[in-house]
């Protein structure tokens, strides 16, 4: 009678922690389904005539933006750009991406804004052109830097925070990181 009851026990020990990873998994589907949607984006001209995000949003519809630049008397002006603008532009920016000249892979680009090609290629990448090429860029770390600071919508703050949190290295049971070096092993006879 025992072996029966300590064989349930594990049966549904088992089952729960099945169940736990499933239910654990689906949490973080939408969050993955959210990044990969289209983006509605604010983009202001700054005194330096570069341009940055100043809103950023997930929509439903086709990825548009409004820029607001200066006109000749220093007024405010807003315009519509819509999703065939805003590729066309991305396009271009990540045709000179590919032959280095784009000041988004610059050691030195995006602290004050980069030119709008370059500012909307940075906050729609994946929207515009697939996250193929969103993700390559991304593995740039001159783009991912120059990304960051030419987007300062709190949207885009938000989701760097939560890839930040996924990215950061896991601790085991006992309290090490999983990252190890393959210079601290030592293999069996040495």
């Amino acid at each position: 009678m025992i072996k029966t009851t300590s064989i349930a026990s594990g049966i549904a020990l088992g089952s729960a922690g099945v169940l736990m990873m499933s239910v654990l998994t689906g949490c973080e589907a939408p969050q993955q389904q959210q990044e990969q949607q289209n983006r509605f984006l604010v983009i202001e001209q700054q005194a330096n005539g570069k341009y940055i995000v100043v809103e950023e949003m997930p929509t439903d519809g086709p990825s548009r933006a409004i820029i607001r630049e200066k006109d000749a008397n220093g007024n405010t002006v807003e315009r519509f750009m819509n999703e065939d603008e805003m590729r066309v532009l991305a396009e271009q920016e990540y045709k000179k991406v590919q032959d280095g000249t784009s000041e988004t892979i610059s050691e030195d680009g995006g602290s004050g804004g980069m030119g709008i090609g370059g500012t909307i290629l940075a906050a729609a990448a994946g929207a515009m052109m697939g996250n193929m090429i969103a993700n390559s860029l991304m593995n740039n770390k001159n783009f991912s830097k120059n990304a960051a600071s030419s987007n300062k919508s709190a949207y885009s703050r938000s989701a760097a925070s939560r890839a930040s949190k996924k990215s950061s290295a896991k601790k085991s049971f006992f309290g090490k990181s999983s990252r190890s070096s393959s210079s601290g092993r030592r293999s069996f006879g040495s």
